[in-house]
């Protein structure tokens, strides 16, 4: 997929592996500068791949739920690479194998989710838009996942983050859309990054990834690269009328369950 982002500047969190490593890659591709956000110095290597490939690029180690750390990111990103033309929300966490029900949630389980899906999501869209509303122009992108769409068991604090993310996405659109700016957001769903390859995919995981496979209707989970074509799109200029949307990226699991009844 090629489009044209020669020149403008990129900031994307959490872009040191999976997703985020993919959308980085897409967008260096396709002329993108591209600010590689991650709380790991993995990121570091992101970089160096992107340069690799004859693109530009630098690392920013940060905590996107640090409101300091957001705002010293968004402005030495400035300083370093040029204005943010395009940011893409892409941080996130979630529990690992060990999840719970609501009435065994732990208090610092539910904070720390959404101290950095939903608050580190709120501080980097903050900064970012107060730049592009004095220029007039720009592009925000947030992922969100499948699990903000359609309920889902033993991960309320997950849930619940990527609902809000959702209607925040919606309410920012509104408020910055005659400014000349786009707020929009992606909803993956299996997405075979190295989490889910542990959890869905090993031996002693098999019957729970068939069982999930089994309500996707292409019968497969996506890969990074599915995620980083539609935020591709949702970057461009084709895009350029598409405003407070979400693009399911899920391979129809969100649009039913499949039973026999």
């Amino acid at each position: 997929m090629k489009v044209d982002l020669a020149g403008r500047v990129a900031l994307i969190t959490g872009a040191g592996q999976g997703i985020g490593e993919a959308m980085a890659y897409a967008f260096s591709e396709n002329g993108a500068l591209i600010a590689v956000n991650d709380i790991k110095p993995g990121g570091a290597q992101t970089v160096a791949e992107i340069e690799k490939r004859g693109g530009k690029a630098k690392f920013y180690l940060g905590d996107v739920g640090d409101v300091d750390r957001v705002n010293a990111m968004v402005e030495a990103v400035e300083a370093d690479l040029g204005p943010i033309d395009i940011l893409v929300n892409n941080a996130g966490i979630n529990l690992g194998k060990e999840r719970h029900p609501i009435h065994e949630f732990l208090d610092d389980d539910w904070h720390r989710i959404l101290r950095v899906d939903l608050d580190g999501l709120f501080y980097c869209s903050r900064a970012v838009s107060a730049r592009m509303v004095k220029r007039g122009k720009g592009t925000i992108i947030n992922i969100s996942s499948a699990f903000g769409v359609v309920p889902v068991r033993m991960q309320s604090a997950f849930a619940a983050a990527k609902a809000g993310v959702i209607n925040f996405t919606r309410s920012h659109a509104l408020e910055v859309g005659r400014y000349g700016i786009r707020v929009n957001a992606i909803a993956p769903g299996s997405i075979l990054v190295e989490g889910t390859k542990a959890m869905f995919y090993s031996p002693e995981g098999r019957k729970l990834g068939e069982s999930l496979l089994s309500h996707v209707a292409l019968g497969r989970p996506g890969t990074p690269e599915d995620i980083a074509k539609g935020a591709l799109y949702l970057a461009s200029d084709d895009a350029s009328y598409v405003t407070a949307t979400v693009l399911v990226i899920d391979g129809g699991w969100t649009a039913g369950f499949a039973r026999d009844w």
